[in-house]
């Protein structure tokens, strides 16, 4: 670089950005439960180190949607002690920060609160994993907002309308508007923009002076017709966009042709799933923005586990066995040792000279056994790298392409072999699972009171989050809408009975009352669980069977599992305390009889069909720009940092007015973003405008 000089002065915005984190997975794992906090201490002590003037989390900063008091309090105390501090804060909030931070009883930046003394301020959107919940729509990122440790933005409240302010800042002559959209189911969010329901504020004045930077976590790739957010959707001005939710690493901006902005998708933090997007080396980014133009720094990271996947197809090794080879099981088994062998003299390797980096490492070996092959003992297999391997239960995953049949014959004729190409379902939901099947069921056994969705919604419920009154809540919900609609127009004949209930739940798909009516539902079951005193499942045993063989993050459907719930069995094993509900009935303590009722025991999902209600179902509640330059360093090397004095901020300005900006209006006149990755200028990452990038 040219000079630290020219990098840092008192107009350059430096931000520090990552998304993520997944802080708390797998915590209670003997070998990786400190993984995350290592890797969350290394990224708040490069910002410090490199003097930032806020760090920027693009969700998922949590792996829990209610997080352990460890994962609490061990991200407070790297928060407190990393980005608390005497040291001045160099820009302003010139936005109106009720409308930006509008989901704590304090609506304003942390730093300018009389009663804090902040250094560095994160601002955070909310992910899929960390999500808001309940009837007050609070997630775990609240709690450290409230404690004034992060600036929650980007959260919607309405289902029918979104509007994204942007928090305004200025630093010297910069004026950096920051945009952010929490987690919002994809499928929704798509209509949404479809439909022109999603509106982006745009400052009435100097519209041209801002950098505009665009915070989202969606589904980038696509997993269905709807389950992902196109880059199209989104509004041209816009100059960067940090994709959260991928895991993958591909912090590198790549520029959209069509709406000309950049996109940087820096991937997790933390290998979450053992798939080939998790293999990626992990970074996090320094942003640099003076005026229009940024630059983007990477930075490895040094305390992430290494993780190698390799993919042997035993179709391919005819030269050494055939299915019909004598012993062949015994054969395979060799050649998987070595494959094993192989990643892990790789990885040890690439170990020396990072004393950060954990000793152990991940190791995935997928094996194609179709063709006749045998698959051999996982078990006895993994005892031989036990002592070498951070995932020594899972190393090796067979698979087998299934062969589609023809004529399938059964209760109903499903082609199931088009809904799971492989024995392994890697990448599908629950509610996916429902569509697909009743998209494939004969007309006998269609739905007659709920929607698709609705049944999807409320079996990942009662999957996922051990709501056990979703499904049954749901079922008397409708019925309950459905007699009060058929009483009000009149109905008395059985056929007009049935032709009336199919309009009115065909005239609810893909409406908004359609997903006010699910909500209302899940709301209702999470209070009635409330009331009995049940606990939902112990994440920390969820987190045990986490193995999502998906590059993005998409919510896995894990198998039942028992909960535990607060104080299950209470001291000295005499099944004390609440939350056995949760679990099955257990038998009294040594020496003392139970005094307390029987709890409620879990429910399969049939049983959750067939139960009957017995309690009444309650009410409850275009314009022309200048060339941009953007320039991108693609070296691993740290820059080195020269400390400035920073002068004492200065006073916020009054909030400045905005136009709306529809995401689907289109500018008449496009612009170009230039930049040169040639290697003999990325000295330079303030380069002079460039017009030859101008059409």
């Amino acid at each position: 670089m040219s000079s630290e000089s020219s990098l840092d002065d008192e107009d350059t915005f430096k931000i520090l950005i990552a998304t993520d984190i997944h802080l708390g997975y797998l915590e209670k794992d003997a070998i990786r439960g400190n993984d995350s906090y290592s890797t969350l201490n290394e990224i708040l002590k490069c910002a410090k180190t490199n003097q930032v003037d806020f760090i920027l989390l693009g969700g998922d900063l949590f792996h829990d949607n209610k997080p352990s008091r460890r994962c609490l309090h061990n991200c407070i105390t790297m928060m407190r002690r990393y980005c608390m501090g005497d040291s001045p804060i160099h820009f302003n909030v010139l936005s109106d920060q009720t409308v930006n931070f509008n989901t704590t009883q304090f609506p304003w930046v942390n730093y300018q609160d009389e009663n804090l003394n902040i250094s560095i301020p994160v601002f955070s959107i909310h992910g899929n994993h960390d999500d808001p919940t309940g009837a007050e729509g609070l997630c775990a990122l609240d709690l450290l907002s409230a404690s004034g440790l992060v600036n929650h933005f980007g959260h919607s409240h309405s289902v029918e309308r979104i509007e994204i302010s942007p928090v305004l800042m200025q630093k010297g002559s910069t004026k950096l508007a920051l945009y952010g959209l929490g987690s919002i189911p994809d499928e929704r969010l798509y209509r949404m923009f479809v439909n022109n329901q999603v509106t982006m504020l745009r400052p009435k004045e100097d519209q041209d002076e801002w950098f505009n930077l665009f915070a989202i976590h969606q589904n980038r790739s696509k997993h269905g017709p709807t389950n992902y957010i196109p880059e199209q959707f989104l509004d041209e001005f816009l100059d960067l966009v940090v994709w959260g939710h991928e895991h993958e690493c591909l912090i590198t901006p790549t520029r959209n042709e069509q709406q000309l902005f950049y996109v940087t998708q820096p991937g997790s933090s933390v290998a979450t799933s053992l798939s080939p997007g998790e293999a990626t080396k992990k970074h996090i980014g320094l942003l640099r923005v003076k005026g229009r133009k940024m630059n983007l720094q990477k930075i490895p990271l040094k305390t992430v586990r290494q993780f190698f996947i390799q993919d042997v197809v035993l179709g391919d090794y005819q030269d050494l066995f055939t299915a019909e080879t004598p012993q062949v099981t015994k054969k395979v088994e060799n050649l998987c040792f070595a494959k094993v062998t192989e990643m892990l003299e790789e990885a040890e390797r690439e170990r020396l000279g990072c004393p950060l980096t954990p000793e152990k490492p991940l190791i995935r070996l997928r094996v194609d056994y179709s063709g006749g092959f045998e698959a051999f003992n996982t078990a006895r297999f993994s005892q031989k790298f036990v002592d070498r391997v951070a995932n020594p239960k899972d190393i090796i995953h067979f698979l087998r392409r299934r062969e589609q049949k023809e004529d399938i014959k059964d209760e109903v004729n499903v082609d199931y072999s088009k809904i799971l190409k492989t024995t392994a379902v890697e990448g599908l939901r629950v509610e996916d699972l429902v569509k697909k099947y009743f998209e494939t069921a004969e007309q006998t056994v269609q739905l007659s009171l709920l929607t698709e969705q609705g049944m999807g919604k409320a079996i990942q419920e009662f999957v996922d989050k051990d709501e056990k009154d979703a499904i049954e809540e749901l079922i008397s919900y409708q019925l309950d809408k459905t007699q009060r609609h058929l009483q009000a127009r009149g109905v008395t004949t059985e056929q007009d009975i049935d032709t009336e209930i199919r309009l009115f739940r065909d005239s609810k798909k893909n409406t908004t009352e359609e997903e006010n009516d699910i909500k209302e539902a899940i709301n209702r079951a999470k209070a009635h669980r409330l009331e009995r005193g049940d606990e939902p499942l112990d994440p920390a045993i969820l987190a045990d069977f986490d193995d999502v063989n998906m590059d993005s993050d998409e919510d896995s459907v894990r198998p039942p599992t028992r909960g535990r719930g607060r104080g299950g069995r209470g001291r000295g094993s005499r099944g004390r305390g609440r939350g056995a509900a949760a679990s099955e009935p257990k038998p009294a303590g040594r020496g003392r009889s139970q005094k307390s009722s029987a709890p409620t025991p879990s429910r399969s999902i049939m049983q959750a069909f067939h139960a009957p209600s017995q309690r009444s179902s309650r009410t409850g509640a275009s314009k022309s720009y200048t060339a941009d330059d953007v320039t991108i360093d693609d070296s691993d090397e740290d820059i080195p940092v020269m400390k400035t004095t920073r002068t004492p901020a200065r006073p916020a300005s009054s909030s400045s007015s905005f136009s709306k900006y529809s995401s689907q209006s289109q500018s008449q006149s496009s612009r170009g973003v230039a930049f040169d990755d040639s290697d003999d200028e990325e000295d330079n990452p303030f380069k002079a405008p460039s017009r030859g990038a101008r059409r």
